[in-house]
């Protein structure tokens, strides 16, 4: 068996290993090997650019029902660029028509094509084209309202026949299309052509060396579900902007590979609001910071794995609650799971979801150990058992008991008069909606004072010593590293706060572990002293 250390020390060097790995992967999306030969001019076995030919290009862009088209059948030209420039940035804003096809929970597409000026499409040879979807499908949001309007029974039926209708997904307009040229003058090797920019290239042999047309591509990330819009069918025109930039080789193969990554998180079941939330991490920041996001999501995927596992050790072998605040636990439990609901109810990203519903688990099996509860089956009916307190942790509960005094004082008029205040003036979906909110409104604002009984019963005591400190550093840097996360994903603005809140209680206990000194005739968090194991060495030998 490894022991604790080994153990920790065999994560770290994988998370090492990791992470130089990720860099070599992402050293070789960005950079290509150009054609050796190209460097001497000859032109055997390299890909040469048409775009260093300097043709004359013209964008042309249709929308159809169909997938596929032939010759000018059944299709609408909504913009037409002819003097196009690939060097030049620009965005316009079209509207489009909607047929009854699309109007009626159909589908509508895009054809971008780039051919040369004054040729149609389909009679240029060298044109190169993409397809993209203008609409997809997803679940509406459901309409908030306000709990104590006092619908009639009649308005209640119908809204539960919206919401009924809303639970199967209808068809909503992309109103961006956003295009990109790869515009550099890359000469690529035949032999060792890259697979992820190799399926947007078309050859051509002009005489003894082989060209690739211009490089066309859609951008899918920019594609946001906060730019969707539901399609009646009373609507007959819709507005589309449709932008362009020239992009780099090294930012194209990496856009690639991150469009790739998202449509995989689809196929292995997010949905697609899951998958924007990823979405906006790349278009709405740069490069430089998203790339220091790829390395503080990582340590905080190892922080949080070390901190599990040294909270998991603590309350294992943990056999006396002594210095440690029993109240505090079960807040922290409540609080922990009302966030999960709450975050559930709101349907956040699974990157915040996942984690907070695990948190939830051990909360629930930390309070089975504080309480030093047994569960005992009669049949199919539960029976619960608690064990008995010592002194000592009668002395805590005791503390622990006049913290709590002190605080339900200030603690419940603030959240009942806010759970009043929002059922006045704000609108939920429904009185589950408005109850969860109000809990979680009451957890976010003013939890960080149900962390006090444990600085409370610190003060009294003296002593921190009881407390996991190992866990506690871990999940320190994990909320300095939540505080940059805050403002990268999506999440309710009480969440985000929420991570601020947790730095000031932090720095609190910090404060107190600096203010009382390590006595090492105390018990520790395994219920055992320094000088009980000094005298057991002594002892044994």
């Amino acid at each position: 068996m490894l022991s604790r250390s080994s153990f920790t020390s065999l994560v770290v060097g994988v998370f090492a290993v990791y992470v130089a790995h990720t860099c070599w992967v992402m050293y070789g999306i960005v950079y290509t090997r150009p054609c050796p030969a190209a460097a001497d001019g000859a032109a055997g076995g390299c890909v040469w650019p048409y775009l260093a030919r300097r043709p004359k290009l013209q964008l042309s862009v249709y929308t159809t029902t169909r997938s596929s088209i032939g010759a000018e059948s059944n299709i609408d030209l909504v913009l037409n660029v002819e003097d196009f420039d690939i060097e030049s940035k620009f965005e316009r804003t079209v509207n489009v028509s909607v047929p009854k096809k699309t109007r009626n929970n159909g589908t509508l597409y895009a054809f971008i094509f780039l051919h040369h000026a004054g040729i149609l499409p389909w009679h240029d040879g060298k044109q190169v084209h993409i397809v993209s979807p203008l609409t997809t499908y997803m679940v509406p949001k459901p309409e908030e309202i306000n709990l104590l309007t006092g619908e009639s029974v009649t308005q209640q039926i119908e809204a539960e026949k919206q919401t009924n209708a809303l639970d199967e997904p209808v068809s909503h307009w992309r109103s961006r299309l956003t295009l990109n040229v790869m515009v550099e003058d890359f000469v690529f090797d035949g032999s060792s052509l890259p697979a992820d920019v190799h399926r947007y290239m078309k050859m051509v042999q002009l005489g003894k060396t082989v060209h690739y047309l211009p490089i066309l591509f859609i951008d899918q990330l920019s594609n946001r579900v906060k730019d969707l819009m539901v399609i009646n069918r009373s609507t007959t025109e819709l507005p589309l902007t449709v932008s362009y930039d020239k992009i780099s080789l090294g930012k194209l193969r990496f856009w690639i590979h991150m469009q790739d990554a998202v449509y995989s998180l689809q196929q292995f079941g997010f949905s697609e609001k899951d998958a924007d939330e990823v979405k906006g991490i790349f278009v709405d920041t740069n490069l430089y910071f998203l790339a220091l996001t790829f390395f503080v999501a990582a340590f905080h995927l190892l922080f949080d794995f070390l901190a599990f596992k040294n909270d998991i050790s603590f309350w294992k072998k943990k056999r006396s609650m002594i210095g440690m605040s029993t109240k505090a636990v079960l807040w922290r439990c409540f609080s922990t799971v009302v966030i999960f609901l709450f975050l559930l109810d709101e349907q956040t990203s699974l990157l915040v979801l996942i984690p907070a519903g695990i948190g939830a688990v051990i909360e629930l099996w930390k309070v089975k150990k504080a309480l030093k509860m047994t569960i005992r089956w009669q049949g199919l009916r539960p029976k619960f058992q608690f064990g008995a307190c010592n002194d000592s942790e009668k002395k805590t509960e005791e503390y622990d008991a006049q913290a709590m005094k002190y605080l339900s004082y200030l603690l419940y008029p603030l959240c009942i008069g806010g759970a009043g205040y929002s059922l006045l003036n704000v609108k939920y979906k429904s009185w589950y909606s408005w109850l969860i909110n109000s809990f979680v409104n009451g957890v976010y604002a003013f939890g960080f004072l149900f962390m006090l009984p444990q600085l409370f019963v610190n003060y009294k005591m003296k002593s921190v010593a009881h407390l996991p400190w190992k866990a506690f550093t871990y999940k320190a840097f994990n909320t300095f590293i939540d505080d940059i996360f805050a403002f990268i994903i999506t999440m309710p603005t009480s969440h985000r706060l929420a991570c601020f809140r947790d730095d000031v209680v932090f720095l609190v206990y910090l404060y107190q572990r600096w203010l009382y000194p390590v006595d090492k005739s105390r018990v520790n968090e395994y219920g055992e002293s320094y000088e009980e194991k000094s005298k057991k060495k002594a002892h044994r030998e």
